[in-house]
């Protein structure tokens, strides 16, 4: 596996985003040592919140999180995928996998940090990844906020709005990341904003990563991870752990999960679950503080 890192000047004046960068080492058989990037927020000795980000962004995505999360004295902690944001980039889309992607983040977050008592917040593949990390060690976890995410088996059909994207990644010979955000936003990015979508990736060599999640979705009964994600359904369908849905209200690709997932999750019955007014799918651009707020309800809710 040949990886690439970002040169770290790439990163200079990033806005509203002046968190010093972090590391930590996710180990890999095939790889060895694989770089992750990471910010934080907030007090350490505070309730630990994982912020996951999904496709194509990175931690940039929780710029207007973080604030609200550390003034109510919670630590944030927001990772980059790997082949995202400051992670280093396996260069070759095959080195991609679902269970790669699981394995990294579950790496990350108990072997190198060892976080415990977590409440995990997924938005896009951060829920893919986040809702199997709950699933598969229970013990780690108190809470979950699902935010225009779900969970897919390929035992259901997928929107049209998400196959025009698949299809748009299958087929741009040059991935427009900043241009993918945008569409996914109800606001209109600054020229900074969408430099900052762009600064991991300095040329196509560098976005394996971003081609290859989309592929990555199960999209039939028999995709390779279609059976640990039916079984983290079993899991987690059983399972009491506190759970809240904080969806948009604009989001064509993901909004039909929210009611799916307030039904089907035991932890969500007689909660109040928001609906963020005037966002799309990356409602952290179009409505951060807003889903900082939901998630500081919700986690001093826990305690």
């Amino acid at each position: 596996m040949r990886l690439l890192r970002t040169p770290e000047d790439r990163f200079s004046d990033l806005p509203d985003f002046d968190f010093p960068p972090l590391y930590a080492d996710v180990d890999h058989p095939l790889a060895g040592i694989i770089r992750m990037g990471y910010v934080e927020a907030g007090p350490p000795g505070g309730p630990t919140v994982l912020l996951l980000h999904g496709e194509p962004s990175w931690s940039f995505l929780y710029r207007k999180v973080l604030p609200v999360l550390a003034e109510a004295g919670i630590r944030a902690v927001a990772p980059d995928l790997v082949g995202f944001g400051r992670s280093d980039k396996p260069a070759d889309v095959a080195d991609h996998t679902y269970e790669r992607h699981v394995e990294w983040t579950r790496t990350f977050a108990f072997d190198a940090l060892d976080l415990r008592d977590v409440v995990v917040v997924g938005q896009d593949w951060g829920g893919l990844i986040g809702l199997r990390l709950v699933a598969e060690n229970p013990d780690r976890f108190v809470g979950v906020v699902a935010a225009n995410t779900g969970l897919p088996t390929g035992d259901q059909g997928m929107p049209d709005e998400w196959w025009a994207f698949h299809d748009a990644v299958q087929k741009a010979q040059v991935f427009d990341t900043a241009r993918f955000v945008q569409s996914g936003c109800r606001r209109t990015l600054t020229e900074a904003e969408r430099a900052a979508y762009d600064a991991p990736f300095p040329n196509e060599m560098y976005k394996a990563g971003p081609r290859a999640l989309p592929a990555l979705v199960p999209t039939s009964s028999d995709d390779e991870a279609s059976e640990a994600n039916r079984a983290a359904w079993r899991t987690l369908t059983t399972s009491d752990i506190p759970f809240l849905c904080a969806f948009s209200d604009s989001d064509p690709i993901t909004g039909a999960m929210g009611p799916i997932l307030q039904r089907a999750m035991p932890g969500a019955a007689g909660r109040e679950h928001p609906t963020i007014a005037g966002a799309g799918h990356f409602l952290q651009e179009d409505a951060g503080e807003e889903l900082g707020r939901a998630v500081v309800r919700f986690v001093r809710d826990l305690s």
